[in-house]
């Protein structure tokens, strides 16, 4: 049987952890950032995990996670 295939768009923005989850960097930090609150700002820099729902659906692109 053939090797399956990853979705290298997924690859570049999820990670797994090892706990199965998936774990990605927040959108919204790239430019207009004058216009943003420190709070809002500094809430954005630390990586989030994503809800059951969407990490079954990743976990499809990523079958060697």
């Amino acid at each position: 049987m053939p090797k399956m295939k990853t979705k290298k768009s997924v690859a570049k923005r999820f990670r797994l952890t090892s706990n199965g989850k998936v774990k990605y960097k927040k959108q919204g930090t790239r430019h207009i950032l004058t216009k943003k609150a420190s709070k809002r700002k500094r809430r954005l820099r630390h990586p989030d995990t994503l809800s059951s729902v969407e990490t079954r659906r990743i976990r499809k692109m990523l079958p060697y996670g």
